[in-house]
């Protein structure tokens, strides 16, 4: 077997509130979940698991943890310069739009980006051809 990155982890406050934000923004669905004695855990990815997020809300988690903030950031390609500018109306209705669409030169592309519920940056683009 190839050495391979898997997934990425991060601390969230409100597990509940980050699955239903990622399920709405992105292409991200649970395909786990557990609870035990120190807090909740839950996996999401993508459809073909390219991309798999572990969310982790330990029992003193009671506050938002933006781990991704300023320029880091989780990167999501859409299909579109319109699903962008989709993307960005429901954010801006949501009150998470962090940047308003725009052109960037080659390799970026067209992108805008959301705050998640617990402040962190994601990022959705076309054109980046990654």
């Amino acid at each position: 077997m190839t050495d391979r990155l898997t997934h990425i982890a991060l601390p969230c406050h409100d597990l509940k509130k980050t699955i239903e934000w990622y399920e709405n923004f992105s292409p991200l669905n649970q395909i786990h979940y557990r609870t035990d004695s120190d807090g909740s855990v839950a996996w999401l990815a993508t459809e073909d698991r390219s991309l798999v997020i572990v969310f982790i809300s330990t029992n003193d988690s009671k506050e938002p943890i933006s781990t991704l903030n300023q320029l880091a950031h989780l990167g999501i390609s859409v299909e579109s310069c319109s699903r962008v500018d989709e993307i960005a109306d429901m954010g801006r209705n949501a009150e998470c739009l962090a940047w308003e669409p725009e052109l960037l030169p080659p390799p970026v592309g067209y992108i805008c980006a959301l705050r998640d519920p617990d402040g962190n940056t994601v990022e959705f683009s076309y054109g980046q051809e990654l």
